[in-house]
Order: C-alpha cells, then sequence, then structure tokens
C-alpha cells in the first residue's frame, strides 16, 4: 500500500474563529476525499490548551472532533503527541476516538523510511526550568483537574496555564533562528545513537527546519515542523517525496 502521510504541530488553537482553525478543519475535509492519506500525526500543540477528557473542551472544538472521528473510521491512521499545551489525550482521544496517543518519542516504518516522531519539548537537556513545569503539568491534581472541574474555570485555568507554558519555554521560542536550529539538530544527533532512524519529525520549537547529517555513512535527515504562526504548513511523506507544503 502507498504512503501518504501528513504532519503537523504548534497550531495553537484558541476558538474556532481563527483563520487556523479554517484551515484544519479545510485538510481534514480533504482527507479520505481529494486527499488519500494513510497517516495523520498531530505532534503536539495543536490546542492552546486542552486537558483530559473534559466535555468542555470536546463541545469547543467539536467540529475538529468530528472530522478526526470521520478520517479514523475512513481508515486513516491518526497519531496524537501530547505537547506542552495539550495533555491526559489517551481517555478521550484513544478510548473514545481511537486516535493512538503518545506522550513520548515513537519510531513508525512508514513506506521503506524508518521515522522518529516526538513532540519535541525535550530538546534541550539544560532547560530545567520547563523540565520542572513538565512534570508539574502531569502530577494527579493537574489530572483530577482535566475531568473534575467546571468548564469556565477550567478555561481560566487553561489561559493561566498557557501563558506560563509559554514563559518557561521563551528560551526556545525567542533565541535566535540560528541557535533554534542549533538545538534541534544537536538533539537529533544525540537521539540517533538511541535507536536507528532515516528521519526524525519534531516540533515545540517555533522554527522550520530540514537538516541533514551522515552517521556511519549512512544519511539522516532531521525535520523540525515550526509552528502556524508563521503560516499553515504541514510536512508530507509519500513513497517517493518528503517535503513541506503550504497549505490554504
Amino acid at each position: 500500500m502507498t504512503t501518504e502521510a501528513y504532519f503537523l504541530s504548534d497550531i495553537h488553537l484558541k476558538n474556532l474563529d481563527q483563520p487556523e482553525a479554517h484551515v484544519l478543519l479545510g485538510l481534514l475535509e480533504d482527507m479520505g476525499s481529494r486527499i488519500q492519506a494513510t497517516h495523520l500525526f498531530l505532534v503536539g500543540d495543536i490546542f492552546d490548551f486542552w486537558l483530559g477528557g473534559h466535555e468542555y473542551f470536546i463541545r469547543k472544538f467539536s467540529p475538529i472532533v468530528d472530522h478526526l472521528r470521520r478520517i479514523v473510521t475512513g481508515g486513516v491512521e491518526v497519531h496524537y503527541f501530547e505537547g506542552n499545551h495539550d495533555l491526559y489525550l489517551r481517555d478521550f482521544w484513544q478510548n473514545h476516538l481511537d486516535v493512538r496517543v503518545h506522550d513520548r518519542a515513537c519510531l513508525f516504518q512508514l513506506g521503506n523510511l524508518r521515522v522518529r516522531v516526538e513532540h519535541g519539548d525535550l530538546l534541550d537537556p539544560a532547560d530545567r526550568g520547563y523540565r520542572f513545569l513538565r512534570w508539574l503539568l502531569r502530577t494527579p491534581v493537574i489530572e483530577y483537574a482535566g475531568s473534575r472541574l467546571p468548564g469556565g474555570l477550567l478555561a481560566r485555568i487553561g489561559r493561566v496555564a498557557s501563558r506560563t507554558s509559554r514563559r518557561y519555554t521563551s528560551q526556545h521560542k525567542t533565541i535566535s533562528d540560528e541557535r533554534a536550529r542549533t538545538t534541534v539538530r544537536s538533539h537529533a544527533e544525540r537521539a540517533i545513537h538511541e535507536e536507528p532512524f532515516d528521519l526524525i519529525i519534531t516540533g515545540h520549537v517555533h522554527v522550520r527546519d530540514e537538516h541533514e547529517f551522515e552517521i556511519g555513512g549512512r544519511k539522516v535527515r532531521s525535520v523540525n515542523l515550526g509552528s502556524w504562526a508563521d503560516s499553515p504548513c504541514a510536512f508530507r511523506i509519500t513513497d517517493t517525496r518528503q517535503e513541506f507544503i503550504q497549505l490554504p
């Protein structure tokens, strides 16, 4: 079977009035009809805040949820990597939508490519501030809040959590593009020693980047997806091509 896989990250949807929401909905509408996609990878921070399986989020973003349910039913394999703005997704996304949820790096065989995918929030081992925040956001208290608190209160917590996350991750998101690319590429060159791959795809760092390096005589490629704040974009893998595509 031919492969046609799409990778998206760092859309940071706050509501459905954003232009980015219309672009995402258009892409999901096309999947299974005009676009014969086999895989869709949501590589974290798709929403500016989504916590657990609370009805508040499901209602707020119901058109996106409905479209994803349709393409999964139609045979597209969808993977969602938790970011630092979307957490505790497994109960709803995996158990009710059949979207495969991941909270760490995973390897996939796509055609003849071995591909490592991760959100990218652990790119920099020296970023202790963010690592503390990541631990805090994954404590039982936060998980409990994701299913029990009233929607209005959860929305207010979400605004605070999003601002806090941005403050802790500002080191990556305000540094020069060149330093950000160096961080991404250094991580790729470390990660290849954990388990071999042909291509690594990350998000989190809001800089679009493609880089090729060689290890053991074999060429390896690193791709960072960047942010939709610059322009809506996806990375696409087919049996013959690997490329960024601009979305209308």
